[in-house]
């Protein structure tokens, strides 16, 4: 009996502490898919308000316009929040979490949750090019610093909650759970830990079910269903690979050329190059609303394969514009929403050649959208793994998994044969020149 008693006891104090990491983590969970389903929510209805009010302004002819310009210019208090209270919260935030993790700078203080809430919002919501997904996982990896400190962890512990925290705010962004556990070990931490798996997964687990709660359980987008694609059409998502892989480096080159020019011009402040920037884009969006924000909606015409495709190469490349310049502002905002939609509209592109010279394969222009999502996903991250299964559980395709292996493979090959950087390793030097590193004892 004693000894029973004994074994029981050493196994309470042996898995003890993981018990506390794994309640914590669900804690961290819950916290986090509450706050970035109500971002969500309050970004949901920003768009509906950015669109009522340029219906309405186009009642008003001359002063309507300008008063869409003005509106859209003022994502420059975005820009006064994060220099004024908050730099770490510039961007997309991803970089400074993979830094944290690498214990290279420090967290960030919990000042970051309402100015990259309020920013992401303002920014976002008026129309630039930028994702909800950089301020969920930054806010997500906060919350878990802060509910860390709380229960007075250690920093062992820590660090663990905060990609947890991470992955959960990638799940909420795009109600992928699997994927933001994914997104935690391949991209974050860049290799399997048991306790960052594990609490990976409770906090994407309780995040979702959360966020599922308030928004629904439907995925992001509505796709018909579609046949498993015929062998000798396999080929064809190879070649969609390797267009993604080269269209991936130059996205990626381009944007880090557009990043240093904007840091260059030091004669004009963040706000003021904020402030045109959103004018811009507020201009473009007294023609075409539906060409701005996130791009939800441009993705959901492509995997509808809806719209001119005549329109559709002058539409890309106006979105690669507008989503360089709108990350390059420094406001709160990530990348991945808007390069899925611009994955979608290449695989579109690419779908509708192939259906004129090979119409007897009978390969629907839908399936390589979907396809090209995961696939320029991998081009420019380089997190294949991540790619496939976020674009699986935000489009519920399940039978295009193996054209998109092939795809997420190549697009893989090429950015690596060509020695280009993953975007968020390139992103990181110009985050750790301005963060202040930890300094270590030696």
């Amino acid at each position: 009996m004693r000894e029973a008693a004994h074994e029981r006891g050493a196994a309470v104090e042996r898995h003890g502490p993981l018990l506390t990491l794994s309640a914590l983590a669900l804690v961290v969970g819950g916290v986090t898919g509450l706050v970035c389903a109500l971002f969500r929510l309050c970004l949901q209805q920003a768009d509906r308000w950015r669109d009522m009010a340029i219906e309405w302004a186009h009642g008003q002819a001359v002063v309507g316009f300008l008063l869409v310009v003005l509106a859209g210019a003022a994502c420059a208090f975005a820009a006064w929040l994060v220099r004024r209270f908050a730099p770490h919260a510039t961007g997309s935030g991803i970089p400074h979490v993979e830094l944290v993790l690498r214990e290279e700078v420090l967290p960030a203080p919990v000042i970051l949750l309402p100015v990259k809430f309020v920013g992401g919002l303002l920014a976002i919501g008026s129309g630039l090019a930028l994702g909800r997904e950089g301020p969920s996982v930054q806010m997500g990896s906060t919350l878990a610093h802060l509910i860390s400190g709380l229960a007075r962890r250690p920093w062992a512990d820590c660090r663990v909650l905060m990609a947890a925290g991470a992955g959960a705010g990638l799940a909420t962004a795009f109600n992928a759970p699997i994927a933001g556990a994914i997104f935690v070990l391949e991209e974050l931490v860049q290799r399997f830990e048991h306790r960052i798996a594990l609490a990976a997964l409770a906090a994407s687990a309780t995040a979702i079910a959360t966020a599922r709660a308030i928004l629904g359980s439907q995925p992001d987008f509505a796709v018909m269903p579609l046949d498993p694609v015929p062998a000798l059409g396999q080929p064809l998502f190879l070649v969609l690979g390797v267009i993604a892989g080269l269209l991936g480096v130059a996205y990626n080159r381009s944007l880090l050329a557009t990043v240093t020019l904007f840091e260059r011009l030091r004669t004009l402040s963040p706000e003021m190059r904020a402030a045109l920037v959103g004018a811009a884009v507020a201009a473009v969006a007294w023609f075409a609303p539906a060409l701005v924000g996130g791009g939800d909606r441009l993705t959901q015409s492509a995997l509808s394969g809806a719209g001119s495709l005549a329109w559709l190469p002058l539409i890309f490349l106006l979105r690669v514009v507008m989503s360089h310049a709108s990350y390059a502002t420094g406001t709160p905002g990530g990348l991945f929403a808007p390069l899925l939609a611009l994955g979608a509209q290449a695989g579109l592109l690419f779908g509708a050649g192939c259906a004129a010279l090979f119409p007897d394969l009978g390969i629907p222009a839908p399936a390589f959208a979907v396809v090209g999502m995961a696939a320029l996903f991998t081009g420019i991250v380089r997190a294949p793994l991540t790619g496939i299964v976020l674009i699986t559980e935000m489009t519920a395709a399940f039978n295009l998994l193996l054209p998109m292996l092939a795809a997420c493979f190549a697009a893989m090959l090429i950015p690596t044969l060509l020695r280009d950087a993953p975007i968020y390793e390139a992103l990181r030097e110009g985050t750790l020149r301005r963060e202040r590193p930890l300094k270590t004892d030696g």
